[in-house]
């Protein structure tokens, strides 16, 4: 379980998340290490930076339900890091979804840039199902990517949605054949680099600049309503249940 990167040439940096038994969950030391990667990429010579999972399994799968599932406001903290949550991040990102992308997957996906799909991927908030609140950034930057409607279908039911609907509601840009996505993702990342830093940068920041200011004014009510949902019984249910694979009764 690691976090890996290389730099493939041309002013791009390659991050792989590998846990391949858990679909590429993250443990609490998996996102501490991807937190303190963003900032050695962001003040290293990459311009654009390429984002994958390990295998053709998973993209990532959020949090490891099986580890450490406390909450405290130095947790959170350390997870909004890991997921871009409030960070007003310079250099572009490109995503390579080589498989399921749900729950704090989804949520770090939405702090990408670029984003192609293996058409085997699928996208998902299960959290509702599970008695858990979504509090890495989906109730609050999401609906303003893909829309109201389209996030609360994902939201409020848990369902998994395909790579061409992902495509179709504009969570991702392209759905390619697994073999080429990597390719594609590291294309794009190369026509970014080739550009002026200095410019790049900047329409970045201009672009993301509201949305970045609204997430960070929402983070007291999103603390206080994930601390509302992990005191309910439902969040014992809920985790209880996924851990032992069966439905939960609420």
């Amino acid at each position: 379980m690691r976090i890996h990167t290389e730099e493939l040439g041309g002013h791009v940096a390659l991050v792989r998340i590998e846990n391949e038994a858990r679909r590429n969950a993250m443990t609490r030391a998996m996102m501490v290490r991807l937190a303190d990667l963003w900032d050695e990429l962001e003040a290293g010579p990459a311009r654009a930076i390429v984002l994958t999972g390990a295998g053709d399994r998973g993209f990532c799968s959020g949090a490891d339900v099986s580890g450490d599932l406390s909450a405290s406001p130095e947790t959170s903290a350390a997870v909004a890091r890991a997921l871009l949550k409030t960070k007003r991040y310079r250099k572009p990102i490109v995503a390579a979804v080589n498989g399921d992308c749900v729950a704090g997957g989804v949520e770090l996906l939405i702090s990408t840039d670029l984003r192609g799909a293996a058409p085997h991927a699928r996208f998902g908030l299960p959290e509702v199902r599970w008695g858990i609140y979504p509090f890495g950034g989906a109730a609050t930057k999401l609906v303003r990517q893909i829309g109201y409607v389209h996030l609360m279908d994902m939201i409020l039911t848990g369902r998994l949605l395909d790579a061409e609907e992902a495509r179709a509601i504009g969570l991702v840009n392209a759905v390619l054949p697994a073999g080429e996505l990597l390719d594609w993702a590291v294309g794009k990342a190369r026509l970014i680099a080739a550009n002026s830093p200095a410019a790049v940068q900047a329409v970045k920041e201009q672009v993301t600049a509201g949305l970045e200011e609204w997430t960070l004014s929402q983070e007291a009510r999103e603390q206080a309503l994930g601390d509302r949902v992990r005191a309910s019984p439902d969040f014992q249910e809920g985790v209880a249940a996924f851990l032992e694979k069966r439905r939960p009764q609420y």
